[in-house]
């Protein structure tokens, strides 16, 4: 097994270092800071999660992708789900949004979106004013819920004419432990059923149900441990999942939604006969957070560039900028990597920092004043937060600058 690892990381380690090597030559011209995205490793992580979806569709989850020419390359140009990525059948593999904010949402429709789910229940009370004003976002927009309160804030702006999905608890719990993230208070198939049923005399047009198994999505497979604790997940949920799909469609009627999975568990999720769709975003840039998994190889795409500005001693060099610290629990894996050149890593008191990240190790030496080193971040959407433009290099070595969310004047939050 250890043999079998080491291989594995030897191979991911070289090809980053090609694709490291053809951003660095297409982008000679740039000063740092920067991001570029490797536009070949993007299209092979796509087609990756096509066939790990084995036919399923692939809703885009766009807080790991945050660019939107990128949507468009995923979805096709007008954000409807025919894209360059064919599925088992030589379909369309993507199809559809998930949406972080209301008001992004909103802004997706209004460039051609017309499937967007929102990944999260909303109390924004103008954006919701505007989006039951208008017949084209009700009927492109399906809002989460996952309790009354959130009804109540939808049915204050006049209108319960909306499309809703219920927001299902998929995490697993042993006795009093609780392994996944703290998201919905609807566990059981009654809970669900009884807020559908409440829903539904209110006037909101019921549509779906999500579940969002982080515990499987998000955990990679750090140890024998962690792999029973994930395949103990998936047959809990495959039962209780089909029991909450069977007792909503008994109050509503035939749901168009069943949305479950994250890129780390598209097999387990698309397995499922309830499922009607998946969704991933993560994969497709591939951030450091998504480097463990065995279910598929991961191949970096998303990458930034930093210059070296000092040289405080001969075994450290400073660089300007890269700050870039992911959300989640404050500690080592949520900061930025140093990839390129091998051999660098960052000073332990002091990390990545906001105007300078000082580096250290075999190759910090070498490095001269005006050197490039090259990083990935933890996660992946978010470090668009901190470019309003990323470069687009093609397998040719060709690269073309697009806006991210930030470079169109977008920040939802």
């Amino acid at each position: 097994m250890l043999t079998e690892a080491v291989t594995v990381t030897t191979q991911r380690t070289s090809s980053q270092d090609s694709v490291v090597a053809r951003l660095d030559a297409a982008t000679t011209a740039l000063d740092g800071p920067f991001a570029a995205l490797d536009l070949q490793s993007l299209d092979a992580n796509a087609a990756d999660l096509a066939r790990r979806a084995a036919g399923t569709k692939i809703r885009v989850a766009s807080k790991s992708v945050r660019v939107r020419a990128v949507l468009e390359r995923v979805l096709g140009a007008g954000l409807t789900g025919s894209g360059a990525y064919a599925d088992s059948e030589g379909a369309g593999a993507f199809q559809g949004i998930m949406a972080y904010s209301l008001r992004e949402a909103i802004w997706l429709v209004r460039s051609g979106a017309r499937d967007v789910l929102m990944g999260y229940p909303t109390v924004d009370r103008a954006a919701l004013a505007e989006l039951v004003a208008d017949p084209l976002l009700r009927d492109s927009i399906t809002l989460m819920v996952d309790g009354e309160g959130q009804l109540d804030v939808v049915a204050a702006t006049g209108s319960t004419d909306v499309r809703v999905c219920l927001d299902i608890d998929a995490s697993l719990r042993i006795g009093p432990v609780h392994l996944g993230v703290r998201r919905s208070p609807l566990r059981s198939p009654a809970d669900a059923a009884a807020l559908a049923r409440v829903a539904s005399d209110r006037g909101f047009r019921v549509v779906g149900v999500m579940f969002y198994e982080a515990q499987i999505a998000g955990l990679p497979d750090s140890s024998p441990a962690v792999r029973l604790v994930k395949k103990a997940s998936a047959a809990e949920l495959s039962s209780r999942r089909g029991a909450v799909v069977d007792a909503v469609t008994a109050v509503v009627g035939r749901l168009e939604i069943v949305n479950s999975g994250g890129t780390g568990s598209l097999e387990v999720s698309s397995a499922d006969p309830a499922v009607t769709e998946v969704t991933a975003g993560s994969g497709l840039f591939v951030p450091t957070l998504f480097d463990r998994y065995r279910a598929f190889t991961p191949r970096p795409a998303m990458f930034f560039a930093l210059d070296a500005v000092r040289r405080p001693s001969p075994k450290i060099a400073t660089l300007f900028s890269g700050g870039y610290i992911a959300s989640g629990p404050a500690g080592a894996t949520r900061v930025p990597t140093p990839v390129w050149p091998a051999g660098l890593k960052l000073l332990r008191n002091e990390g990545a920092g906001e105007v300078q990240t000082p580096v250290t190790g075999l190759a910090a030496s070498a490095l001269r004043i005006g050197d490039r080193v090259w990083f990935r971040h933890a996660k992946a959407g978010e470090l668009c937060e901190r470019f309003t433009q990323v470069h687009l290099v093609d397998a040719d070595g060709t690269a073309v600058a697009v806006p991210t969310y930030r470079g169109e004047g977008q920040c939802f939050g």
